[in-house]
């Protein structure tokens, strides 16, 4: 019996003030989004493994006293342990593995205050844009059950974006916190890169793409979040870039009159779904009455260059990452273990030599600089996040030839990757709708370092564009 009725209607730092003020009890927080998960999993399929037992007996214990007491929290499945729990990256070959050990950000999100109950979809290893793998099924948008909810955070969106919970954990490679995020109508930041810590056992993201931060319905939980967590790491080799105040404060700050580019620019040239398009279009308008400097111009680079020498770079780091996975499993994967896009990256990536995944990481510096002139004079750059309305399950699905299936994949999503490149923050906020009751997110990219900035326009556009009335087919 749920004894909290409005547990949906309060974002995360809400409810954990109701639980400091004695007003709602931890435990009563997990049994509602348990009895949501139980509600709505079967038609959405978010939720992948169940620690709802664990989840009670912590929460009837002492928490942390941080923002977040009491608040039911899911951690995606891939590349982060939680102790006791399995981690499968979506994948057949690793699917019986299970961690001895919380990882850093884990031991974060619990001084937090969160009480952990799951964990949620994701494509094999993470790689694609629609969270569909073989092993767990395909991952279902609450605002249209027969449509994507994004990928690789797919899961963590579908359960947010539902009212399982209030956020969610989620990573981002070349997209996967934003993709899912404007998928599901939520708020997605992909945070500078080491700027949340990422050790000491991931390999993964050994090359930087890579970046660990949540999905969630309100501007000011990521910002509570990213100051809970967002600090340097002992023996960390890299250390986070220096911010100037915390994040909950910025939020309340005004952003002042930025200079902000915008572009539909495609790496393909080709345009844009119509909806997206005047989406987009209307927020230059808003950010201009806001008073603004708001001028078209793109990123201007060659893309064909741009994804050659990323080629390079994650197809070598993949098939290094596999055989840390065979030494691990004491064996190769048999081809029917990962799927066909899986496959072909390990192996095109097993042939690239020393030179060739060089001369990406060459290439890439160089184009890197060309992307970060651009913030020279700009503060703020604006696009969309996905170039197609969410389509329906099955189109990205994953037993498809890998070159088809990666031509869908850059016409669907064809903007976030420059900035895994970069390291820089990039924010997808949910903004409009289409016609058919769709979410339309669009990208704010800001300069390396300065998520102060996009907190700060992203809490003013919050206010201008309020977003939280919208509600999804399945929810609550």
């Amino acid at each position: 019996m749920m004894a909290f009725t409005e547990y949906a209607d309060h974002d995360g730092l809400s409810l954990g003030e109701l639980v400091k003020k004695g007003e709602v009890t931890p435990l009563e927080l997990v049994d509602a989004a348990i009895e949501r998960t139980e509600k709505h999993n079967g038609t959405l399929n978010a939720v992948v493994y169940s620690a709802f037992d664990e989840a009670r007996e912590t929460a009837k214990g002492k928490l942390p006293d941080g923002p977040f007491k009491g608040v039911p929290f899911l951690i995606k499945d891939l590349g982060t342990e939680v102790k006791g729990w399995p981690r499968t990256s979506g994948s057949k070959f690793v699917a019986k593995i299970v961690d001895d050990h919380d990882s850093e950000l884990v031991k974060r999100y619990r001084a937090s205050g969160t009480v952990l109950f799951g964990k949620t979809n994701t494509p094999e290893y993470g790689i694609t844009g629609t969270t569909e793998s073989r092993l767990l099924g395909p991952c279902r948008n609450p605002w249209d059950p027969n449509r994507i909810s994004g990928g690789s955070s797919g899961g963590a969106a579908s359960a947010v974006g539902a009212g399982i919970l209030p956020l969610a954990h989620a990573s981002d490679g070349l997209g996967s916190i934003r993709i899912p995020a404007a998928c599901c109508g939520l708020v997605g930041m992909k945070v500078t890169r080491d700027r949340n810590p990422q050790g000491p056992d991931d390999f993964d993201r050994a090359i930087g793409f890579s970046v660990d931060h949540v999905v969630s319905r309100t501007v000011r939980d990521s910002a509570a979040m990213l100051d809970a967590t967002g600090y340097p790491e002992p023996a960390s080799p890299y250390a986070p870039p220096p911010k100037e105040r915390p994040y909950m404060e910025e939020i309340t700050r005004s952003p002042g009159k930025l200079k902000i580019a915008w572009s539909s620019e495609t790496p393909g040239g080709k345009p844009i779904h119509p909806e997206i398009q005047a989406a987009l279009e209307k927020t230059a308008d808003v950010l201009a009455k806001l008073g603004h400097t708001v001028t078209p111009r793109g990123l201007g680079i060659d893309y064909r260059q741009l994804y050659r020498a990323q080629g390079a770079v994650s197809g070598s780091n993949f098939a290094a990452g596999m055989l840390r996975r065979i030494e691990a499993m004491g064996r190769e994967p048999e081809q029917d273990e990962l799927e066909p896009l899986t496959w072909a990256g390990f192996k095109n990536g097993s042939k690239l030599t020393g030179a060739q995944a060089m001369w990406g990481w060459q290439q890439l510096r160089l184009m890197n600089r060309q992307v970060l002139s651009v913030f020279e004079d700009v503060d703020v750059y604006l696009c969309p996040v996905l170039g197609q309305l969410q389509p329906e399950i099955g189109h990205l699905g994953p037993d498809q030839e890998p070159r088809e299936l990666n031509k869908k994949q850059g016409q669907v999503f064809p903007f976030t990757p420059p900035f895994n490149f970069t390291g820089q923050p990039s924010l997808s906020l949910p903004l409009w709708q289409s016609e058919n009751g769709l979410p339309i997110g669009m990208m704010f990219t800001g300069r390396y370092a300065d998520e102060a900035t996009l907190f700060r326009l992203a809490a003013q556009l919050e206010k201008e564009l309020p977003w939280s009335g919208r509600k999804p087919k399945v929810w609550n």
